[in-house]
């Protein structure tokens, strides 16, 4: 308790470290690149980046250049890759960085070159390529144009060439093979030209737990949901029976019990009165909301975990403080509760939110926001 506010979400380091090593080792000899983007999903970016690159992860892989930038203040000297082009006035923060550039479009490429010519420095460049998703990345017909243009100027290197699967996890695994093909022919008709290319690849998690690109010569995979424990199918909350991974959940959410009052039958909890108690009823209320990142949705038919019971919620999440039905249970301020995460014999998971919100469970780990403390634990 000590000062500190009586809601934060604690994030198990020892879990992140476990899930890193087993990863690792389920794709070996590919390199695993862990996937830090949006403050890694909400865990905290440079804390578990650093975890990752001590567990076996070669490189790093962010959004934004402002992304890696506070990585590289950090002191992180690992490969960071950007995943997607970016503003032409940031190029040189990428290249003074030494950040790995993704570029796809020719006339990008060409500003590029210049702005990397003019520092004098050598910028590594991976070209990604627009096999089937259709969200960025260049044509295939295109794409060993594209690739040439980087790999003649003297100021580039290309570093690498990567696509992205569209649907590694749906059970039909015919599309992603087909984008798997088209991709692999584009990087073999670059090979032909007598152009080097350290780095190819092609997964993300789902894709990784499935072993969708075995046997087609990928050097590397960019692992993000998976590392934090977290399975792409929020419908099944599994991360393959064919493969059986142990991965753990590393963030968990909780917060403490602020104020205690018993409220009469007939009466309405919280904005609107929406839900009147059935019976005579011990209400909790719990100090955050939907500023926190717990949607306000949750109140329909989510739980919170109070003596290691499921609680439902008395009424609509508000922004700061939710309140929780206890029946007639004895509970005081300053108690536990556990809103994602393990007490007792219960668990609830990002994914059953998830699957309550119609959503997935990267939305809601991300949604945790800035003004929740993280609590880092082993």
């Amino acid at each position: 308790m000590n000062g500190q506010r009586w809601a934060w979400a604690q994030i198990d380091l020892g879990a992140l470290r476990h899930n890193v090593e087993t990863l690792a080792a389920h794709m070996d000899p590919q390199q695993l690149w862990a996937v830090v983007k949006a403050d890694a999903y909400g865990h905290g970016a440079v804390e578990c980046a650093r975890v990752a690159l001590q567990s076996g992860a070669h490189g790093l892989c962010v959004a934004l250049v402002q992304e890696g930038i506070v990585l590289r203040q950090a002191g992180i000297n690992a490969p960071i890759l950007i995943m997607s082009e970016q503003p032409e006035d940031q190029f040189r923060d990428i290249i003074s960085y030494g950040l790995i550039a993704t570029l796809y479009n020719e006339s990008t490429i060409v500003r590029f070159a210049r702005i990397a010519s003019e520092l004098e420095i050598m910028a590594s460049v991976h070209v990604k390529v627009d096999s089937g998703m259709h969200r960025v990345g260049v044509q295939p017909d295109n794409a060993v144009r594209v690739a040439s243009l980087i790999a003649e100027s003297p100021w580039l290197t290309l570093d690498g060439m990567f696509t992205h699967l569209a649907t590694a996890d749906i059970a039909d695994t015919l599309f992603a093979q087909k984008q798997v093909s088209t991709f692999m022919q584009v990087v073999e008709h670059v090979r032909a030209l007598g152009v080097d290319i350290q780095h190819v690849h092609i997964s993300n998690s789902a894709s990784v737990v499935r072993r969708l690109d075995t046997g087609v010569g990928c050097t590397m995979a960019r692992v993000g949901i998976a590392m934090y424990g977290i399975s792409g199918d929020a419908a099944t909350d599994s991360f393959g029976a064919a493969h059986q991974l142990d991965l753990r959940p590393v963030m968990s959410v909780h917060a403490r019990v602020s104020h205690v009052q018993r409220v009469a039958a007939g009466q309405g909890v919280s904005y609107g009165l929406k839900r009147p108690l059935e019976r005579d009823s011990t209400i909790a209320t719990l100090p955050l909301g939907y500023a926190d990142g717990v949607p306000r949705g949750m109140w329909e038919n989510g739980a919170v975990l109070i003596h290691g019971a499921r609680r439902g919620f008395a009424g609509v999440v508000t922004m700061d403080q939710i309140m929780v039905n206890c029946a007639d249970d004895a509970v005081s301020v300053g108690d536990e509760a556990v809103l994602i995460g393990a007490q007792g014999s219960e668990l609830i998971t990002a994914n059953e939110w998830a699957n309550k919100l119609g959503t997935i469970g990267y939305e809601i780990v991300c949604a945790i926001s800035a003004r929740m403390p993280r609590r880092y634990i082993n």
